[in-house]
């Protein structure tokens, strides 16, 4: 879980484009961020095991 201030730093407007962090909207996690569900990879495996994320299911061959 990364701290309030480090999520409030990065919802402000950068200098520059190129120094936008993208963060995980549950807990703040900026690494292993999956864009089209604005989660961590850790968050999304846990959602979606529980049924949580629409159209998401476990993959079995």
């Amino acid at each position: 879980m990364a701290k309030t201030s480090v999520i409030a730093r990065s919802k402000k407007k950068p200098k520059f484009s190129t120094r936008i962090v993208k963060r995980c909207f549950r807990c703040g996690r900026k690494r292993g961020y999956m864009n089209d569900f604005n989660l961590c990879r850790i968050c999304f495996r846990e959602m979606a095991s529980r049924g949580e994320i629409p159209g998401v299911k476990k993959a079995s061959w």
